[in-house]
């Protein structure tokens, strides 16, 4: 029912790394302390009762986590439509992952994308082990609570060539912990790269696509739209067929494996904005110069100057920590084979709402970006579903990178964009997308308003180029507006 992505062996090159992670353990040696609530030991030597305390591993969450709005589709479910995410980072011993959400009327499609320079997975699998090569977990809870209950569950999937169950595991939540169950549930892998379970470094990544059926999760069809679940990944790594495992990456990075308070939210259909306000003011915003700290904005990844290179040292190493802050354009890109993601691209803009009276009840937002041009030659550049996100936090044009730059907070709109076979005249070919839902969220807490744009696309040759806010004064009309308008409170 879902088309999946195909994928082909490439080679390439890389560094061997290990990363060993170790977890240091705080004893106290004292007299006469009580054994709860760690555990005691006695110390022969005299000198007292070691007592060894519990590990803490993570503080209280935030009740405004990370959120992914993921879009019905009637039918089949199309892989560069569906809602984008990500977390990690890019180099020689961590991962990097896009994720893809959406669903129809009778199953839930979580897709993972995973950067991983070495890929090894367990040729005698238990369930038990599975987490300890690469391998994903993906946990739902369906009644948006804060502790582990029958609502809460655990996927996990380990790669390898085929679907083998062997290599898949489910768990159902308790007061108790996690218990292991049955039920239906799909996961299919690929990957790319020069082969599994070796140690060249020739690998570029895997993924992962999950297949939900509601009804496996006791629900007669999809939650209706509005509906709010808590939602995990977990990512696995290993490196070396001695191992030990990598360290494991979530999202959201304040992720936890036992506490659903720490998942971020997964809301079923896109956000919406409405309001009965008749305008009575607007604002254009953009740069006004070249060199005006206004509207700050920059392309991370496959910059049009860094598209797609080849070289194994550079990618791993670097391609993650480049700055293009002061680029006169960007790209914006991603694709379904894994193995090209030295050419995917988001773009980061910042627009600042101070000029707008305080008091005020935002009616509409309109960004608009001019492209010029799009990766592809003739017949070959293909449509994108261009999203935009809300960054989950502030960022410096100067310093921004894809490797530290912020993950979205969520996602909010989306427009697609078809490529430019002709000639352009400048400013360019305008592209538009509503935003009025995050900057009315942005002006009521007295915030600018930060965006990124990525896609979710599939094919190769998706890339879009547009103008910058670094372009030249020549081309003031070509640089990244918003258009604001907004109404009186009642």
């Amino acid at each position: 029912m879902f088309r999946t992505p195909i994928f082909r062996a490439r080679r390439g090159a890389g560094l061997t790394a290990l990363l060993t992670v170790t977890v240091a353990i705080v004893l106290a040696t004292t007299a006469g302390l009580p054994a709860s609530p760690g555990y005691a030991e006695q110390d022969t030597s005299g000198a007292g009762t070691t007592v060894y305390l519990p590990l803490v591993t993570r503080a209280s969450c935030p009740a405004d986590m990370p959120r992914i709005n993921a879009p019905r589709f009637t039918g089949t479910i199309p892989f560069e439509r569906t809602a984008i995410a990500w977390f990690g980072k890019v180099s020689p011993t961590q991962n990097y992952t896009d994720i893809r959400v959406g669903y129809n009327a009778n199953e839930l499609y979580v897709y993972l994308a995973i950067f991983d320079r070495h890929l090894w997975y367990d040729t005698n699998p238990s369930p038990q082990t599975l987490t300890q090569w690469d391998a994903v977990t993906l946990m739902l809870d369906t009644s948006g609570g804060a502790a582990l209950s029958p609502s809460s569950w655990k996927f996990v999937a380990q790669l390898y060539g085929d679907r083998s169950p062997q290599r898949r595991a489910v768990y159902r939540g308790s007061a108790a912990g996690w218990q292991q169950t049955s039920v239906t549930f799909d996961a299919l892998p690929g990957w790319r790269g020069n082969a599994l379970n070796d140690n060249s470094d020739s690998d570029r990544g895997w993924a992962m696509r999950f297949t939900i059926p509601f009804s496996s999760l006791g629900l007669s069809s999809a939650p209706p739209e509005g509906t709010s679940w808590r939602m995990a990944v977990i990512v696995h790594d290993r490196d070396t067929r001695a191992g030990p495992p990598i360290g494991d990456q979530f999202w959201p990075p304040q992720g936890s494996l036992d506490a659903p308070g720490c998942w971020g939210f997964l809301n079923f259909g896109l956000p919406s904005y409405q309001t009965s306000a008749t305008p009575t003011g607007s604002l254009t915003i953009r740069r006004p110069t070249e060199r005006s700290p206004l509207v700050p904005d920059a392309d991370v990844g496959g910059a049009i100057t860094n598209q797609c290179p080849g070289d194994e040292n550079h990618i791993w190493n670097e391609w993650g920590n480049r700055n293009y802050g002061r680029a006169p354009d960007f790209n914006i890109q991603n694709q379904s084979d894994v193995s090209d993601w030295p050419c995917f691209a988001k773009y980061y803009v910042t627009f600042p709402l101070d000029g707008i009276p305080r008091g005020k009840v935002i009616v509409s937002a309109t960004l608009t970006l001019h492209q010029f041009g799009n990766s592809g030659g003739a017949g070959q550049a293909k449509p994108s579903w261009i999203q935009v996100l809300v960054a989950a936090e502030d960022w410096n044009e100067q310093t921004i990178t894809w490797n530290n730059a912020p993950i979205a907070y969520e996602n909010v709109a989306v427009s697609r964009v078809d490529p430019i076979t002709g000639s352009i005249n400048w400013p360019g070919v305008p592209r538009t997308w509503d935003v009025s839902y995050a900057a009315a969220r942005a002006y009521a807490r007295g915030e600018p308003l930060r965006l990124i744009l990525y896609s979710a696309d599939s094919d190769y040759h998706s890339g879009k180029y547009f103008v910058s806010s670094d372009t030249g004064d020549w081309n003031i009309a070509g640089r990244p507006r918003l258009d604001v308008r907004w109404g009186e409170t009642r």
